[in-house]
């Protein structure tokens, strides 16, 4: 059967029919305009890093300037000039010079170190405490005329960037000069201003040398800067430009400016789709929008789509629950028009139908607790003859015990099976009755052995009559007699939660998987010769008078043979029931 649009679908598919032109109108220009807006974003990134450059210069080259301001210092030149003088206050002086190096260096933006080296005396005046005095100083090495960076032992592996001056000029060599102003400066002051420009831009930057050292901020993505890293320093790069790079499918726009005081590169780079990001945000914008209109075009159709085909909708799902026999199918649903009249009705002409097919149900039931009572009245005759005889044969044989045993356990047994008048019994009684049955069968079948483990709590729960026996009947007939090497059966009672538990298992040689499959699903159809009138009767019974959960379960044994289970819910769970509740399986 095709499928037909209902009147909702119809209109909502002419209202997106009239706003396609404006989408397709959007997408064509906001394709053109892209490019422009592209370039214009690009061409910031790279305009603000060379403003944050130029900054960062202009620091390093304040800091620069102190050795000069500290060659002209006229303290420090008296202290030079004078410093093998005998009767020069050196230790007075010392003090406070080192304290005008304190001075001058906590008056810097950055935190950094003034050093004074002086190679006759192997004097060291410096504002740190670390290095003031010290004499560890590198007497022999070339003068850092440039800014240098190094990692200095003891610093913990963070780098600084290091510039001389020396007196005379021309000194090539520590140990060659009369003084030496060293100014120091760590990379945490540039991991500093680094953390600041990303804060700010939501960016990435980082510093990076042609020897390939690396300053990074501190919460820089380091398998990216260093793929950056290494396809920057293979090329020759001008003082400042763009370039995209590749990296893990994802395309990035890298901008890159040279320091004029360092000799460094700064690199900042970004995914090309977040430079695009207000454009797509712009795009994204104008789709709400469109969406937005949309829901409010649609919001009259939803209001009959509300009032009438919720309601039918609703209508025919439930048809369809009792088409397929589901009964209890009800319309929850409050329209609040017309279509609550017909709701009540239906929900009123489902009930009227559940009652009816659930009392016709019912009849069935006690049709089916007739014929058991028929059939329990009535004398097995092949089981009463194979006893007779058994007495017979006992009383020809002057075994009198046996005839007397044979004799008692068959009175009570058909005592028991003659007694219709009362359905409902407890599980003691079923006990008992089927002591007296297996006794018998013990007489016949000196084999057989039996076991019957049950609490005594459980003793008292009410059972529907004669349900235990016929499976142990089941397990002689079909487990033990079928093999000569099947001898026991097993009887035990669990109490579990809410629930009672017997099971019946025997030692016989059992059914398989697909076998034991296809008789537990007979067991939930209609009664068929295949399975039999009293197990399907023993299932039904329970469920029936128990409610849902209950019933006759088929398992495999743990030894290889079959194991009955029966499953109905304990007395004081069944208190909170109504006395009059019928439930369908």
């Amino acid at each position: 059967m095709p499928y037909k649009l209902n009147i909702f679908s119809k209109i909502l598919i002419l209202l997106v029919l009239l706003l396609i032109p404006i989408v397709l109108l959007y997408s064509y220009t906001n394709r053109i305009t892209n490019n422009v807006v592209q370039d214009q974003i690009q061409s910031s990134n790279l305009n603000q890093l060379s403003f944050f450059m130029h900054q960062l210069d202009a620091d390093v080259e304040r800091l620069a300037m102190s050795p000069v301001i500290l060659g002209s210092d006229p303290y420090v030149r008296e202290y030079i000039d004078k410093n093998d003088s005998p009767d020069y206050d050196m230790l007075k002086e010392q003090s406070r010079i080192i304290q005008k190096l304190s001075l001058q260096s906590v008056s810097s933006g950055w935190v950094n170190e003034l050093t004074i080296a002086i190679p006759k005396g192997k004097q060291v005046l410096s504002s740190s405490i670390f290095v003031n005095g010290t004499d560890a100083w590198p007497w022999h090495r070339p003068i850092q005329r440039t800014w240098t960076y190094e990692v200095r032992e003891g610093d913990k592996g963070v780098g600084s960037f290091i510039r001389e001056v020396s007196e005379p000029i021309r000194a090539q060599v520590v140990d060659q000069t009369n003084v030496l102003y060293q100014v120091r400066f760590s990379v945490q002051n540039m991991v500093q201003l680094l953390d600041v420009y990303k804060k700010d831009k939501r960016s990435d930057p980082f510093l990076v040398d042609d020897g390939q050292a690396l300053i990074l901020n501190s919460s820089s993505d380091s398998s990216i800067t260093t793929s950056i890293r290494e396809q920057l320093t293979g090329s020759t790069l001008p003082l400042s430009g763009q370039i995209q790079i590749k990296i893990d499918k994802q395309q990035y726009l890298v901008s890159y400016v040279k320091s004029t005081q360092l000799n460094w590169y700064l690199v900042d780079y970004v995914p090309v789709q977040k430079i695009l990001s207000p454009i797509t945000m712009t795009r994204k914008l104008f789709y709400i929008s469109i969406g937005f209109l949309l829901m409010m075009s649609v919001l009259a159709s939803f209001i009959l789509y509300r009032n009438v085909q919720i309601p039918i909708g609703k209508m025919i799902q439930s048809v369809q629950k009792v088409k397929r026999g589901d009964l209890s199918a009800r319309i929850d649903y409050k329209a609040k028009n017309e279509f609550d009249f017909l709701i009540q009705r239906f929900n009123e002409m489902a009930t009227q139908i559940q009652v009816l097919v659930e009392d016709v149900y019912a009849e069935k039931i006690r049709s089916r607790e007739a014929t058991l009572k028929q059939l329990q009245s009535q004398i097995h005759p092949h089981f009463l003859y194979n006893s007779l005889f058994f007495i017979i044969n006992s009383a020809e044989m002057d075994d009198k015990e046996s005839v007397v045993a044979m004799s008692q356990n068959l009175a009570e047994f058909y005592r028991y099976t003659t007694r219709v008048e009362k359905q409902v019994v407890q599980l003691q009684e079923e006990v008992n009755f089927v002591i007296h049955y297996l006794n018998i069968q013990q007489l016949r079948i000196h084999r057989l052995g039996y076991d019957i483990r049950i609490p005594d709590d459980m003793l008292n729960e009410s059972v529907p009559r004669l349900i235990l026996q016929p499976l142990v009947e089941n397990a002689i007939i079909h487990g033990i007699e079928r093999s000569m090497e099947s001898d026991h059966i097993t009887i035990k009672g669990e109490q579990v939660g809410e629930w009672n538990r017997v099971i019946v298992e025997d030692n016989g040689p059992g059914l398989d998987q697909e076998q034991l499959t296809q008789l537990s699903k007979q067991l939930e159809q209609p009664m068929s010769d295949d399975i039999g009138c009293g197990t399907w009767n023993i299932h039904h019974r329970l469920f029936y008078q128990f409610g849902e959960g209950s019933g006759l379960t088929l398992q495999l044994g743990e030894d290889g043979g079959m194991k009955a289970v029966l499953t109905w819910k304990r007395e004081k769970q069944q208190e909170t029931l109504p006395a009059a509740q019928e439930r369908r399986p």
